[in-house]
């Protein structure tokens, strides 16, 4: 290292100074080792530019080639991360295990920023051609690392930030890296961590796509965490033997390595046979079961199935969804149109619940989340199933619970005679969409949890379960992780919700409006509409902070002012003289969103709060309250009119009256 710091010294203070703050922090002592070796052992200079060879086609195919299940599997775990990362200058990589990049996903602007560097498919980033980096420095050491800018060897490269993870085969060898490379030299930790878990990831998924013949068994000492990315899994032949296992599977079961597993049979680890475990997994609609290590010292919970080459048999009291041959995926429904970022999303959304995993959409009030969501589940394999889309905001707290879980006859003062079958058992075999669910009451999030980890349901006024089974969509406006912050959402159920978060563009952001108001004038006609063009200037430049829910509210009103001739300006009265889009702030509230889309004059013309505000009010929920109040003296205090003008139920205005402090009953009638 001596000799690593005296080369280092000829090659300016930015090479010691960036050593020896190496060498003062252990975590740091990565790329001080890096450093030397690219000063003593490769003989680099830190103010060259630096030139990672480029395959060529050829050889570039070869290594695709001889990884082509490992990208496979990494794709759309890269897709997914590169999603929540929420940031269009950063870029996630995977490399073989020689630094040679074999897929990239990034925005089209950074990837053409960084292609000078050298930074593409085919480009070798090895620690010996492009210094100490990310993804190189991993593939040397084999083990996660974060390169800050400063701690690049290249100048040229110190405006990025790279944090890179090892990537497993199923018999312990590192067969790839996974890199982010971005400007941000911010929360590298959380990066890091993101990797580890998209990693874990890919290597599970490399396991299935390698042991497609074998039995697949998914097991942890926990019940509700099998079938999470915690579970151990374990590949088995016909008779029983272990063939692979993924990490989790060494660590629960204290093995060093695959190979002190492998070979071993599976009752020489746990107390059952395979056939034993099969049987036992079908009798209980394939929810885990108990077994034991064969020392009986530990439990586990375990779920084995049938290789996925072979027809599953049908579960126990529950629609024969894997008997039935797949749906054929439709085309992409009209809901995407040709907005490119919201037929991506159709495309990552439609992969990722072919694979059972939750999904949470994100987007503003009126964006469309739930024609997006029952378009998800038209092209998923549940589709013979029922949709079930419940809006968590629409229902007063009072009822949610019963809606979610039914109840049986006479559980409560005003029940249905017969009873009543909650959402959830409607949803069963299908699709259940939880809408607004950042609105559900605490307790019943606590319901919730329950329900998806047992998949069993307890209704109202009965101590009986019934088991369950779909696949779950939820959507919210809000941040749900703020509202986490705030201890408002429970964070285990955000996480069990968040298998994937989708973010659906606003209307001003989408590609593809023309054709949107196209077709829905034909809908709301019954048939073609002719636009004029000073109309369809007005439709096109207009901010819409109401989405698409207010354009359809608009266009309907246009096609009955119209009355068959052409839209012009006339038929759109509630768009005349308001501004046009614009880079300004979005409005403070969903209520205010709401409003702008029932009446847009509400919004434009509301004064500032007037003093004093009343008590317990903040500033927004002030702003809030003087647009009802404006919307009920328009509406001559008729609260239905009004919640029928901002689309919600009369029973959430009346809980935001209240909360804003608006008395109504003084002034009805």
């Amino acid at each position: 290292m001596t000799q690593g710091l005296l080369a280092a010294a000829g090659h300016g203070q930015r090479v010691l100074g960036a050593v020896l703050q190496g060498m003062r922090t252990g975590l740091q002592e990565q790329v001080a080792q890096s450093w030397t070796r690219c000063l003593n052992d490769y003989r680099l200079d830190p103010d060259a530019e630096p030139h990672p060879p480029l395959l060529d086609r050829s050889a570039l195919a070869l290594r695709c080639r001889r990884l082509g299940d490992v990208i496979e599997a990494a794709r759309l775990e890269m897709s997914t991360l590169y999603q929540q990362l929420a940031d269009t200058e950063t870029a996630v990589v995977l490399t073989d295990g020689d630094g040679v990049i074999l897929h990239l996903v990034s925005s089209h602007e950074f990837a053409q920023e960084l292609e000078p560097m050298g930074f593409t498919v085919g480009a070798q980033w090895s620690e010996d051609a492009a210094g100490t980096n990310g993804m190189g420095t991993c593939a040397a050491l084999a083990e996660p690392v974060s390169v800050r800018q400063e701690d690049h060897f290249f100048t040229r490269l110190t405006s990025l930030t790279c944090s890179a993870v090892p990537v497993h085969d199923p018999e312990g060898r590192m067969v790839a890296v996974l890199d982010v490379t971005s400007r941000s030299a911010l929360q590298q930790q959380h990066v890091l961590v993101l990797l580890g878990m998209t990693a874990r990831m890919i290597e599970n998924r490399l396991l299935e796509l390698r042991y497609r013949d074998s039995h697949p068994v998914h097991f942890h000492t926990r019940p509700e965490l099998v079938h999470t990315l915690h579970e151990g899994r374990l590949a088995l032949d016909g008779e029983g033997i272990i063939r692979a296992a993924n990490r989790s599977a060494l660590f629960q079961l204290g093995a060093e390595s695959p190979q002190a597993l492998c070979g071993r049979r599976v009752e020489e680890v746990f107390q059952t046979t395979l056939d034993d475990l099969l049987e036992r997994s079908r009798g209980a609609s394939f929810h885990p079961v108990p077994v034991y290590r064969v020392n009986g010292a530990h439990r586990f919970f375990a779920v084995a199935r049938c290789p996925a080459t072979e027809a599953q048999p049908p579960r126990t009291g529950t629609p024969a969804l894997q008997a039935r041959p797949p749906a054929k995926a439709p085309s992409a429904p009209s809901v995407a149109l040709s907005d490119a970022q919201l037929v991506q999303q159709l495309h990552t959304g439609s992969r990722v619940l072919a694979r059972g995993t939750p999904l949470l959409l994100r987007g503003e009030t009126g964006a469309g989340k739930e024609v997006f969501a029952r378009a998800l589940h038209e092209r998923s394999p549940r589709a013979p199933g029922a949709f079930v889309a419940v809006n968590c905001a629409s229902l007063p707290e009072s009822l949610i619970e019963s809606e979610l879980f039914g109840y049986r006859a006479g559980a409560f003062t005003g029940a249905q005679r017969n009873g009543r079958r909650g959402k959830i058992l409607q949803a069963d075999g299908g699709t259940l969409f939880l809408d607004e669910i950042g609105d559900m009451p605490l307790d019943l999030q606590a319901r919730l949890l329950r329900v998806l980890d047992e998949r069993r349901v307890t209704p109202l006024g009965t101590e009986e379960t019934l088991p369950v089974d779909f696949q779950l969509l939820s959507a919210s406006h809000r941040n749900l992780l703020d509202l986490v912050a705030q201890g408002r959402f429970r964070e285990d159920l955000y996480y069990r919700l968040a298998g994937i978060e989708l973010h659906l563009p606003a209307l001003r952001e989408r590609s593809d409006k023309r054709e949107l108001i196209q077709r829905i004038l034909q809908e709301e006609n019954g048939g073609p509409v002719t636009l004029r063009p000073e109309a369809e200037q007005l439709l096109m430049t207009h901010r819409w902070p109401g989405n698409v829910r207010q354009l359809r509210h608009v266009l309907r009103a246009a096609v009955a002012l119209a009355d068959g001739a052409p839209v012009g300006l006339e038929h759109l009265p509630s768009l005349r003289g308001q501004p046009a889009a614009t880079p300004a702030p979005a409005l403070a509230s969903p209520l205010l969103e709401m409003a702008a889309a029932a009446a847009p004059a509400a919004v434009a013309g509301v004064a500032p709060p007037e003093n004093p505000v009343p008590q317990g009010l903040n500033l927004i929920q002030s702003h809030e309250r003087q647009v009802l109040l404006q919307l009920l003296e328009q509406h001559r205090w008729n609260v239905s009119n009004v919640a029928k003008a901002l689309d919600v139920s009369r029973n959430t205005l009346y809980r935001k009256l209240h909360k804003l402090q608006i008395a109504v009953s003084q002034r009805v009638g």
